[in-house]
């Protein structure tokens, strides 16, 4: 694992603009969010809120980003922490969405190319994609077989499923 002695200083550059430009916002849906340490940019933390009108509303859900050394030419990897139970999201609470697939071309031809990442994205177009996802999962391409499943067949059952997690988180 790189820190932030070993990255490249274009990726600390480019990393400390972004964490700038989300704290400078101050109507920001991530005030939350930057390095775990000033000592290492490439780690970083996220609290993100459950979207309004999903299962996921109220919640407020800790994520880290691990950004490569090589960032932005390469995207970051982004974990749920504690894992969520979502459709796009794997059991060890790792995110799959496309804007965090690497650039090029889609191996199993289901995403095009404008939808995998490029060094144009950032952290808050990671952020605000991952609220996207959280409101309307994607069950055609799956992490999480079983909450493809449960989604597929028993809409109301994941509702319920992911509303009784978001009361658990808050102690209710």
């Amino acid at each position: 694992m790189f820190n932030s002695r070993t990255a490249s200083s274009a990726a600390i550059r480019r990393l400390q603009i972004e964490y700038k430009q989300l704290t400078s916002d101050p109507n920001s849906l991530f005030p939350a969010t930057g390095p775990i340490s000033e000592d290492n940019y490439l780690e970083w933390e996220a609290l993100l809120p459950g979207p309004d009108d999903t299962p996921f509303e109220g919640g407020v859900f800790r994520a880290t980003l691990t950004f490569p050394a090589s960032y932005p030419h390469d995207p970051p990897v982004m974990k749920f922490d504690p894992p969520i139970f979502h459709p796009n999201v794997y059991p060890d609470g790792t995110v799959c969405i496309s804007i965090l697939h690497a650039a090029g071309e889609d191996p199993n031809m289901y995403e095009s190319s404008s939808e995998r990442w490029s060094p144009i994205q950032s952290t808050e177009k990671i952020l605000l994609s991952v609220l996207s996802m959280l409101a309307e999962p994607n069950i055609e391409s799956g992490a999480n077989i079983d909450a493809c499943k449960l989604l597929r067949e028993d809409p109301k059952a994941y509702d319920e499923k992911i509303r009784q997690s978001v009361r658990e988180q808050l102690g209710l």
